[in-house]
Order: structure tokens, then C-alpha cells, then sequence
């Protein structure tokens, strides 16, 4: 009897998953078909609003918008997939063993199913969302007519986003506006303007792509650079160059030779200290000079004479379209559903680390192997939880802090190593040849203190980024035997 009844629910809970399943399905057909096409018609609109010098602030906040609520899209469509493929392996999962119900467990796979059901409804409010949006960009449209287009190689994704700035192109856009905006005659203030964010966030890339945009370098005779360590004394610093990195001297038809200073403060600056610097420019730069000011503190935002640009690490959702366009480059990543799969769990763990997402994906690219993907996704795991056990926080968070980081080696579990010190190299200095790949994943050991480079970046500034780093000994467990054995007078066999 007892057989027989197992035997009966077990089917009934097949029949049920089966139905649920087959449902979703459905769903999934017209909803994803739906959204697919919609994501595809986004991504025409921004690709041509890309090769136009757009400059109208109103038009380039609701393509930002745009571009958010298209990489929320392809967030949830991947999810889906993600689920679904679970969804699959839980069905036949459940119709193997449905002979066997007290092996299995039917409310583990109706709460995934429940959570499909929340997915797909959440996919519903994207479609729906990205769907009005592209009603109301079809007069913006027509106005991407009258801005210039921009002269661009017809590069692949994934070559276009592994060699220029991602997710920073209204704020591009508007540092190129206050650049280029000229005050009326009789105007004598020197226009500031803040750029602030977290370490590690893009405040120097930003820059540096601005000042590499042929409208600004065209604009400007001179272009100089200011650490704030370059001066103790404004004057003096101004005086004596304060650190001049690079000179732009293309435009012989500027008389008015204005000049652009950047000043990046690692945190805040007094008062005095401004005052000082601002007035020692102001008495001697020409007009129409610019200076921009960078800073992880909010409080330089009081110097600004223009609204400041506030940068935040990327959402999640723009950050897995990054990470995914990188990995699978010129392959469809929807005929690799187990790889989508480990890819998106990969990403997740990066916690929005660039410099993260173009190591690891560079790795994954040349081992494009299920087991090696595995044992990635496998490590990195252990390697986030023995962090949050040991320090409270990710080794992400722990970086971005400038903390040391205690990392492991994929090769050897017992083989640490501690990241002391991280510093930037420009493309001029010698780095490394050592990478933090060949440590962690590879069959390189440190020993003592040595360099290695985590990144190189193809992008202005073109820096380097390095880590100090010293081998960790983790003690033998059996020599802590030992030892006590033989302190309590028992010799071990």
C-alpha cells in the first residue's frame, strides 16, 4: 500500500511540475520573442545615437535611460534562461525518480517554479517599460539627423566594448558641453567643475577620454595634469608647472590659448589650500581656461562652479551586458545555455569590478571548457565566503577600500598570498611581467615580496595596475599535532 501510494503521488507531482513547466513554456515563447525584438530595436536606436555628436542634454538623459532599461532586459532574459535551464534539469529530474518520491523533494522544485513565475513577471514590466520607451524616442529619432555623425571602424561589440568607455557617455557628453561652453563677454570667473566617485569607479578614464575628444583637444593649447601631492604650495605649483603630463599643441589656429587644468585630489582639500590654487589660476590663465577637479569626497563639490557628475559603479544589470559581450565575444551565448549559466553566476561574484570582469574573462575566452568554467566559478565561490568568514566583507569591497587582501591559489588551497599595496602605472613605466592570472589560476608561486600586474588597460589613460604581494605559509596541521602530542608526554606512532 505504502508503494502504491508513493507511487501515485509521485506521478501526480510529475503530471503537475509537468503542466507548470509546459506552461512557462508557453509563456516563455511569447514573452521572450517579444523582448528579444524590442532589445534589438533599442540597440539600433543607441547604436546610431553612438555615431552622432549628440550635445542636447534632455536627448542624452533619455538615451541614458534607454540604455539602462535595455541592459535591465537582457538581465531578465538571461535570468529566464538561467532558471529555465534549472526548471529542465528538475523535470527530468522528477520524472527519473518518480517511483522514488522520499528520495525527492517536490517543494524544492515548486519554489523554483514560483520563482520562474516571479521572473517572467518581472520580464512583463521590462517589455513593457522598454516598449513605451521606444514609442516615445520615435521623434527623438528623427532629430539624430541633425548632429554630425562621428567616424567610427564598424567593429563587432564585443571588439567596440573592449576598447573604449562603457557606461559613461552621457557623462562624456556633458564634461564636453562645460568645456566647450563659452561664457559672454565680460564673464571673469573660472569655471570649475566637479567629477566625484568611489575609488575605482572611472573618475581618470572619464578624463581622460574627455580631454582625448577632438572637440576638447582642439579647443585647448595646453592641457595639465595635478595630483594633489604635485603642490604643497598653489603658487609655487603653478609657477614651476605642477606637473605638466602632456601638452597639446595641434591647434595652431587658437590665439586665445586657453588651457585646461585637471586637479585629482584623493580625498578632500581645504579651503585655504583651494583658495589659494584657484585664485593663483585665475590671476594668470587665459580666458576661457577650464578646470576640472576630481575626488572620491563629495565635499569638493562646494568648489564647483558647474553641477558636479557623480559616478557609481555600474548596476548589476549594465555590468552582466559588459561581462557578457567580453566572454563570449563574437559566439551567441544562446547556444551555450550550461555556459550562460556558469557565466552568470561568475559575474555576480565580480561585485562590479572591471579590472574583475576583464581578467576573468580573458581567462574564460581562452579556456573555453564546461570543466574549466566549473572550477572557476567553484573557487571563486570559496575564495568570496573565506573572506566574508575571515574579514566581514568581499575581497572586492576590501580593494576598493585600498585594504590588503588575503588571495588563494586555484593550483594549491594552502598556498596564500597577501595583496599589501595596489598602485597605477602609466604606459610610459616598466610594469610587471609577472600577472595576478598566472598566480591564482596558473603555476606561478610568489616568493617574498614581488609586483604583479593585475590589468593592463587598452583604454586611456592606459594604465597599468599593479599589486604588491608576499607569500602567505599557512601552518601544517600536523606539525601542531606533533607538537602537543609531545608536550603531553605521548609519543605518536
Amino acid at each position: 500500500m505504502d508503494n502504491f501510494l508513493s507511487a501515485v503521488l509521485g506521478e501526480l507531482t510529475t503530471r503537475s511540475i509537468s503542466f507548470f513547466i509546459r506552461k512557462c513554456s508557453k509563456l516563455q515563447e511569447h514573452d521572450v520573442d517579444h523582448l528579444h525584438r524590442a532589445l534589438v530595436r533599442a540597440q539600433v536606436i543607441l547604436d546610431e545615437a553612438m555615431g552622432r555628436q549628440i550635445t542636447n542634454q534632455a536627448m542624452l538623459r533619455q538615451l541614458d535611460i534607454l540604455r539602462g532599461t535595455m541592459h535591465q532586459g537582457y538581465y531578465m532574459l538571461d535570468t529566464f534562461r538561467y532558471q529555465s535551464h534549472d526548471e529542465e534539469d528538475a523535470k527530468d529530474q522528477i520524472v527519473s525518480r518518480s517511483l522514488y518520491l522520499s528520495k525527492v523533494n517536490p517543494l524544492k522544485y515548486f519554489c523554483s517554479s514560483n520563482r520562474n513565475t516571479q521572473i517572467l513577471e518581472q520580464l512583463q514590466k521590462v517589455l513593457d517599460n522598454l516598449s513605451s520607451m521606444i514609442l516615445d524616442m520615435e521623434e527623438v529619432v528623427i532629430f539624430f539627423t541633425s548632429y554630425s555623425r562621428l567616424y567610427r571602424q564598424p567593429y563587432s561589440m564585443h571588439v567596440l566594448l573592449g576598447n573604449c568607455m562603457f557606461g559613461r557617455h552621457m557623462e562624456a557628453e556633458l564634461a564636453i558641453k562645460f568645456l566647450l561652453h563659452t561664457q559672454p563677454q565680460g564673464y571673469e570667473e573660472l569655471e570649475v567643475l566637479p567629477i566625484v566617485g568611489p575609488n575605482k569607479v572611472g573618475k581618470s578614464t572619464l578624463v581622460a577620454h574627455v580631454c582625448k575628444d577632438e572637440r576638447v583637444y582642439g579647443h585647448f593649447s595646453e592641457i595639465v595634469l595635478l595630483h594633489d601631492h604635485d603642490f604643497t604650495d598653489a603658487e609655487l605649483a603653478f609657477r614651476e608647472g605642477c606637473a605638466m603630463k602632456h601638452q597639446n599643441h595641434m591647434s595652431s589656429s587658437n590665439n586665445d590659448k586657453r588651457l585646461l587644468v585637471v586637479v585629482e585630489l584623493a580625498g578632500d582639500l581645504n579651503d585655504d589650500a583651494w583658495d589659494r590654487l584657484y585664485y593663483a589660476y585665475k590671476s594668470c590663465l587665459p580666458r576661457g581656461s577650464k578646470i576640472i577637479v576630481t575626488s572620491r569626497s563629495d565635499k569638493v563639490v562646494r568648489f564647483g562652479t558647474a553641477q558636479a557628475l557623480t559616478l557609481k559603479h555600474l548596476p548589476a544589470e549594465a555590468y552582466w551586458y559588459f561581462f557578457k559581450t567580453i566572454t563570449f565575444g563574437s559566439m551567441d551565448p544562446e547556444t551555450q545555455p550550461r555556459f550562460l549559466q556558469l557565466a552568470m553566476e561568475i559575474s555576480r561574484m565580480q561585485n562590479g569590478s572591471l579590472n574583475g570582469a576583464n581578467i576573468i574573462s580573458s581567462l574564460l575566452r581562452d579556456n573555453f571548457d564546461i570543466h574549466f568554467w566549473c572550477k572557476i566559478a567553484t573557487f571563486l565561490k570559496g575564495f568570496i565566503q573565506k573572506s566574508l568568514s575571515k574579514f566581514g566583507e568581499t575581497p572586492f569591497d576590501l580593494l576598493y577600500q585600498n585594504r590588503p587582501v588575503e588571495f588563494g591559489r586555484m593550483a594549491t588551497s594552502s598556498e596564500n598570498f597577501l595583496v599589501s599595496y595596489q598602485y597605477e602605472c602609466s604606459s610610459q613605466e616598466e610594469i610587471p611581467k609577472i600577472r595576478i592570472q598566472d598566480v591564482m589560476f596558473g603555476s606561478v608561486k610568489p616568493h617574498g615580496k614581488i609586483d604583479i600586474l593585475l590589468w593592463r588597460a587598452q583604454i586611456p589613460p592606459y594604465y597599468s595596475y599593479v599589486y604588491t604581494c608576499s607569500a602567505i605559509q599557512e601552518p601544517k596541521a600536523t606539525g601542531a599535532k606533533r607538537k602537543r602530542s609531545m608536550k603531553n608526554g605521548v609519543t605518536p606512532r
